[in-house]
């Protein structure tokens, strides 16, 4: 029977054999890590039920790629939309390089929002 639960005794007291599934070993990055703290703190069914079926590390590494697709397509579409390109990093890198950064913090705090705050 697969539901079966086994038991092991210790001084006379019977303790239920309980393990969790095996899960995958993805190392997380950034975006995963902050997804992780926001499920805890406002997900807790969500999170405990990926963590008791063995699926949250996979789950987290899903989020982490999705977060870092969406970053790499992002920012080149803001740089195209506010004019930022190799004419202005010629002419003015020191305002080249202000406007990337605001782009960049732009484009992650998109990613808080569709992705690791949703």
């Amino acid at each position: 029977m697969k539901n079966e639960i086994t038991y092991t005794e210790h001084n006379g007291l019977y303790y239920p054999d309980l393990a969790l599934p095996e899960q995958t070993n993805y190392t997380l990055g950034k975006y995963a890590n902050l997804r992780l703290d926001f499920m805890k703190k406002h997900r807790r069914g969500t999170y405990t039920t990926l963590l008791t079926k063995g699926r949250l590390n996979e789950y987290l590494h899903a989020i982490d790629i999705q977060a870092h697709e969406l970053l790499d397509n992002t920012i080149p579409r803001l740089a195209k939309e506010r004019g930022v390109d190799e004419v202005l990093k010629a002419h003015n890198a020191l305002q080249w390089v202000a406007e990337m950064n605001n782009i960049k913090a732009s484009a992650e705090e998109i990613i808080l929002q569709e992705v690791v705050y949703q």
